[in-house]
């Protein structure tokens, strides 16, 4: 495990940078699609940035189309792993164009030049923002969480609907806030109630005596875009949370 602080002094203040979490699927109710073209609606209207799975279907398709529509294309970085290119895209809004992949400008190594010659599919920026494609689900969750850590302030995460993956990764970020590798908001943006199995896992974990109660404060509840912004805004840190140093590993 590594610390995934970020370091470094920049003259410019820092945006504000939001990892969503959410379902590559639509749902059966298209309130959940709803629910992404308004939490991007207000993204946008408080100049936030969207770090996210880099799919292009489902969930995470219309709030990064939603958002760039509204932001333009810098305002969303997708990351995917390579495996999941051809899964978790819309073959209708894909480009020729081979992923960045994040060398800085740096001479390609001989690993970039073969994923050139493999000519990954990515889907365009100017309908989905940046795509970066890496090699695996650790290294695209990592990243995803160091933008978020090098976000200005209100930067954190936000838990749409979604499925396993959706839940391992809240579950994962949640897990590292407990264990004090970050400390960011998690909100889950209640839709439809379909985070309240979830919300009474925790209750009764806490009543069991699995979970402090003080870090059942950890994920935070919210039935709306806006609150979920305010709430990333406005978050603590449990005062329970372990106050282990990860700098010396």
């Amino acid at each position: 495990m590594t610390n995934m602080s970020t370091n470094g002094a920049t003259s410019s203040p820092k945006r504000t940078k939001i990892c969503v979490y959410c379902g590559a699927s639509a749902g059966n109710n298209p309130i959940y699609l709803e629910a992404a073209r308004q939490l991007a609606r207000t993204m946008a209207a408080n100049n936030i940035d969207l770090v996210y799975g880099g799919g292009t279907v489902g969930l995470m398709g219309e709030i990064a189309k939603t958002l760039v529509s509204l932001s333009g294309p810098d305002s969303v970085h997708g990351i995917i792993p390579e495996a999941l290119v051809r899964y978790e895209r819309d073959p209708h809004y894909t480009s020729t164009q081979v992923s960045g992949g994040g060398n800085g400008g740096q001479k390609d190594s001989a690993a970039d030049e073969e994923a050139k010659a493999k000519q990954l599919p990515v889907p365009d920026e100017n309908v989905f923002g940046r795509t970066t494609i890496v090699k695996d689900m650790h290294t695209r969750k990592m990243m995803m969480a160091q933008e978020v850590l090098a976000g200005g302030p209100g930067s954190g995460f936000i838990a749409l609907s979604g499925g396993y993956g959706t839940m391992e990764e809240l579950f994962e970020t949640v897990t590292w806030n407990q264990l004090g590798i970050h400390d960011k908001g998690i909100v889950l943006l209640n839709i439809n109630g379909f985070y309240d199995g979830i919300l009474h896992w925790i209750q009764n974990s806490i009543q069991e005596g699995f979970v402090n109660q003080a870090n059942g404060k950890i994920m935070v509840e919210a039935k709306n875009a806006e609150d979920a912004i305010k709430a990333l805004r406005e978050y603590k840190v449990s005062e329970a949370v372990f106050k282990l140093n990860w700098n010396d590993e």
